[in-house]
């Protein structure tokens, strides 16, 4: 039997038959895979498709279905790889295994068959897109009207999954007129910044059928685009860092106004982090600008778990999402900027309380020799307080960095409190961790008492030295250190139990942030540590 001996079944109509029962691309892949065996008596039949740098992945198998996406060639590897780079059939009725062109999958030694044929499969274009394997384990007759019909099949084959991709395109290009709807409806009932970049990663993710998506924004000052939002479940992926615009794709789509499409994260050189798209299976990636009035906010980011095309209505559907999120997260921050000015009595209110308790304890456990000092150390509390606001103003609404806050109570330190006697180099170090509002006012006035206890306390002897204040972020936990190298703690000292008030007040507001406090003497240096939970919301 050479080829279909099986007069009542035309092999065409056959895989016709398997186009109309598969419900999406694998079950087509899987069915015309099938009916390649049933219409040839082979032994097994595989799909494999083209895959950037003219590798080949298995697509479809009737012996090893196991494999299925794990199975990848190299370019040019095997008689499939030869078949993909030349476009032409490859036929060996006998002795397949010994053709110095044989190449077997890895950990399938125990299969050995006599005879294969290798038929390219076409694109409209007319570039191969991947290619049928047929095997068999007996001498196979691969005759001119056998090889005919085989051709026969392949165009059938390529027709078939060209119909379908088709279809699908069609299909498609309605599910995203949907998806698209339903994305900029749901996003534009928030009037959060941070729920509406959630909702706009979670939601286009699900209904565009991405692996990843992400939103980064931009942060002018800096030229870099901070990640903000994604639905990658991975923590590596969440805590990727801020990138400069001149050094990501990201940015040459800002820059440019424009879509910028990756075929292959894996293998683009431009591309910033390979290793985490090799873990993530992420494969091709759209960038696309957020826009407001022709000035850029942010880039949202989409990530394919298979090699493949954007099509030109999904390019369009992303393009009018990304311009609706741009007006949605600016409507949210005119919204929170309204809410803000009618909070902002109600948050100075807090604050003048709070310093009118630091006032009442203050009168409660005066040790102070003059006047002076006494109202120095009140001026040094409310402008702590002060120093939040003032960056809220001109930060990010509503939250505030912390090493911001440090720099500036350093700078007032220096120029209020420091004797013209002594030499200290302060420096700040660390991320710029990001605080709520709450967090950053209690955390500004524990840095005011610890920076003006290390100058007051450290150096009353020592006249040169160092005061370093540094930032520690883990995944739950804001680590906070001011050192300095002046005079040694006493043996027997414990901040617990002294009658100090700044230090009082310190102990008593890493309690209110949940956390601990303790000075030591680490390395000659003392050393002031504040640890505590960084809130996730106001």
């Amino acid at each position: 039997m050479s080829v279909i001996a099986l007069s009542e079944h035309n092999p065409v109509l056959l895989l016709i038959d398997a186009m109309t029962r598969a419900s999406n691309k694998d079950e087509l892949l899987a069915e015309l895979a099938h009916a390649w065996v049933a219409a040839t008596e082979g032994e097994s039949c595989d799909i494999l498709y083209r895959e950037a740098g003219d590798g080949l992945v298995l697509k479809a198998s009737t012996i090893f279905p196991e494999l299925i996406n794990r199975i990848k060639l190299g370019k040019g590897v095997g008689l499939c790889g030869s078949a993909l780079l030349d476009g032409k059939p490859i036929f060996i009725p006998s002795g397949a295994q010994q053709d110095p062109r044989f190449a077997k999958y890895p950990n399938t030694y125990d299969h050995d068959f006599e005879s294969e044929a290798v038929l390219p499969l076409f694109g409209t274009n007319g570039q191969t897109f991947g290619v049928v394997l047929i095997r068999r384990t007996d001498v196979w007759d691969l005759n001119d009207s056998t090889q005919q019909c085989l051709l026969e099949m392949a165009e059938a084959t390529q027709n078939c999954i060209r119909g379908y991709s088709n279809a699908y395109q069609g299909g498609a290009h309605m599910n995203r007129l949907g998806a698209l709807s339903e994305v900029t409806k749901t996003i534009s009932t928030s009037p959060y910044v941070e729920e509406i970049l959630q909702l706009l990663v979670n939601l286009t993710a699900q209904q565009f059928d991405y692996r990843v998506c992400t939103v980064r924004l931009l942060d002018a000052n800096r030229s870099e685009l901070v990640l903000r939002a994604t639905q990658a479940p991975a923590k590596a992926y969440q805590r990727k860092r801020a990138i400069k615009l001149g050094e990501s794709i990201a940015g040459r789509a800002i820059a440019e106004n424009r879509p910028i499409i990756v075929r292959d994260v894996q293998v683009e050189e431009d591309y910033i982090g390979h290793d985490l798209a090799v873990e993530q299976g992420l494969r091709s990636m759209i960038c696309v600008p957020l826009t407001l009035q022709e000035k850029p906010v942010g880039v949202l980011s989409c990530y394919t778990s298979e090699v493949r095309d954007f099509a030109p209505d999904e390019i369009k559907a992303l393009e009018t999402l990304a311009k609706q999120a741009a007006v949605s997260i600016e409507h949210a921050k005119l919204q929170v900027r309204d809410t803000l000015m009618q909070e902002m009595h109600h948050r100075v209110k807090n604050n003048l309380q709070q310093i009118a308790s630091l006032l009442r304890l203050q009168m409660r456990m005066s040790t102070y020799k003059t006047l002076e000092e006494a109202l120095n150390d009140c001026l040094s509390r409310i402008l702590a307080i002060a120093s939040v606001h003032d960056l809220l103003s001109r930060e990010d609404l509503d939250h505030v960095g912390i090493r911001s806050i440090s720099e500036t109570l350093v700078h007032h330190q220096q120029s209020s409190f420091l004797l013209p006697d002594r030499h200290i180099r302060f420096e700040v170090r660390g991320k710029d961790v990001r605080l709520n509002m709450t967090q950053a006012t209690q955390l500004a006035l524990v840095l005011n008492e610890l920076i003006q206890n290390a100058i007051e306390h450290g150096f009353e002897k020592t006249e040169r030295g160092e005061i370093h204040v540094n930032v520690e972020e883990t995944e739950d936990e804001v680590s906070i250190w001011v050192s300095n190298s002046g005079d040694s703690l006493p043996e027997d000292f414990d901040p617990t139990t002294v009658s100090h008030l700044g230090l009082k007040i310190v102990d008593n507001l890493a309690r209110a942030l949940g956390g601990r406090f303790k000075m030591s003497t680490v390395m000659g240096w003392t050393v002031a540590e504040v640890k505590f939970p960084r809130a996730t919301g106001e």
